[in-house]
């Protein structure tokens, strides 16, 4: 073979200098770094301010940020008001419940704004339940939402007084169990001669919703495709060719019939099921209702977002679920291991960071299943006190800093003194920069078009850097 470059590589050069032009306009940095600080005893707080100086060293040793290079726009940051989450809400005063909410939801505070809910019941809930038990009921006569309305759709429309532009994404744990082989919501798999009821099913849903005041933004066919649990909680298992076919002979032509603008995901399941969506995506007519893949983090390597992405550009990544596990005796504090978890989440084309669990009480229930989750944050059963996770102080540094709209920039110097890092630019044109350090105490420089700062990181610490 001769050694001439490809038409895939002359694509990447072509690309390297184009961000390389973009680079070398970018106007260098100026004025003041806003700089907070998650470690020790400190949460989000506020350390000295720190400014840009002329670069004076060397760019090796360097975390280097280029604002030329841009990746996938941001849609937003949250976690899941499963009906165990709105029930712990709910059980709190009128008063304190405002506050928790406002805290959490309002752009000013935590700015959550992508969160999950359920179609029906998940593992975590007061009880098993789906809109249609019983009989088989094809023409969805008996559909009702009335269990959501007791505390779940009043927390959905709580929140989204709060945060207007709180997305909401829905995800099923399992048909009504007259729909699947085993006859039973646990475990079992989807029946092909389900698909027409469960299109509707989906359809009357979303219309439901919309009805009650709560419309929903994003669904997917499954939460976890490829698991029954054991038949130990709500779960469905759904083959490959099943969920391609649902959606693109059923699902989506059902949405476009009925004027819902809703987008479809697929998957909602683990990193390493990266060449199924692959398959699926690679049929035009499966992918023309398919607006991204949902991604969950307990197998497999965020590269396999990546991998979806290289090879369907136009499918959107979206990681919708990941928690702590109340029994970790670092529950509290390993804000670390969660930023650096969200910082190759990022790295690798997600839109959007939505956690598990938003509270739970302080033994992990609600929970009719066999895990062991806890929330991002706690509600004590008996005394109502708010604690807050290590993973909610990682998103923390996430969700206050990157807006709805930014775009991930380029930012080099891998694990430069154990440091990981991500970038973006907002839609006003501020910035923002993640460091957190899995090590002992270090100061890292932080590069930008000409300009450098100097940050002091504690160990063990998440920084977030912001500046105009």
């Amino acid at each position: 073979m001769s050694g001439l470059p490809t038409r895939r590589d002359l694509v990447k050069l072509s690309a390297a200098g184009m961000a390389a032009a973009h680079a070398s306009a970018a106007p260098p940095p100026a004025g003041e770094i806003t700089v907070r600080v998650t470690a020790g005893e400190k949460r989000y707080a506020e350390a000295p301010a720190l400014r840009w100086q002329r670069e004076t060293r060397p760019a090796a040793g360097a975390v280097t940020l280029d604002a030329g290079k841009s990746y996938q726009e941001v849609l937003g940051f949250g976690a899941a008001l499963t009906d165990a989450a709105c029930y712990m809400f709910n059980e709190l005063s009128p008063g304190a419940r405002e506050r928790i909410l406002h805290r959490l939801f309002h752009p000013s505070e935590m700015n959550l704004s992508a969160c999950r809910i359920c179609i029906g019941s998940s593992d975590y809930a007061t009880e098993a339940y789906s809109y249609d038990e019983g009989e088989p009921d094809p023409e969805m006569k008996r559909f009702s939402i009335d269990h959501d309305r007791k505390w779940i759709i009043p927390i959905l429309k709580a929140a989204r007084a709060v945060n207007p532009d709180l997305f909401l994404f829905a995800s099923p744990w399992s048909p009504p169990g007259w729909m699947k082989a085993n006859g039973s919501m646990l475990g079992g798999s989807m029946m092909k001669s389900s698909f027409a009821p469960y299109a509707k099913y989906f359809v009357r849903f979303l219309q439901s919703y919309a009805e009650a005041g709560v419309p929903v933004d994003a669904v997917s066919v499954q939460n976890e495709v490829d698991t029954a649990q054991d038949s130990r909680m709500p779960a469905c298992l759904w083959g490959q060719e099943y969920e391609r076919e649902f959606v693109a002979a059923h699902l989506g032509p059902q949405l476009a019939a009925n004027n819902l603008k809703t987008k479809i995901w697929i998957i909602d399941h683990n990193y390493d099921l990266w060449g199924r969506a692959i398959c699926e995506l690679d049929y035009p007519e499966t992918k023309k209702y398919v607006d991204g893949v949902a991604w969950h983090g307990y197998a497999g390597h965020p590269s396999g977002m990546t991998r979806v992405h290289d090879a369907h550009p136009t499918i959107h990544a979206y990681w919708t679920e990941g928690g702590p596990d109340i029994r970790e005796r670092d529950y509290r504090t390993n804000w670390v291991r969660w930023s650096r978890t969200f910082t190759d989440i990022l790295r690798n084309w997600a839109r959007a960071i939505i956690g598990w669990n938003m509270a739970l009480d302080e033994n992990g229930k609600p929970n009719i299943g066999p895990f062991s989750c806890g929330g991002l944050i706690t509600i004590d059963s008996r005394t109502k006190e708010i604690t807050e996770s290590g993973q909610y102080w990682a998103l923390a540094h996430y969700s206050r800093a990157v807006r709805r709209g930014a775009k991930r920039i380029e930012s080099t110097g891998d694990d430069v003194n154990r440091v990981s890092h991500v970038a973006f630019v907002n839609p006003d044109g501020s910035s923002a920069a993640i460091l957190t350090n899995n090590g002992q105490a270090t100061t890292v420089r932080v590069r930008m078009s000409g300009m450098e700062t100097k940050v002091e990181m504690p160990a063990g610490s998440v920084v977030t850097l912001a500046w105009a």
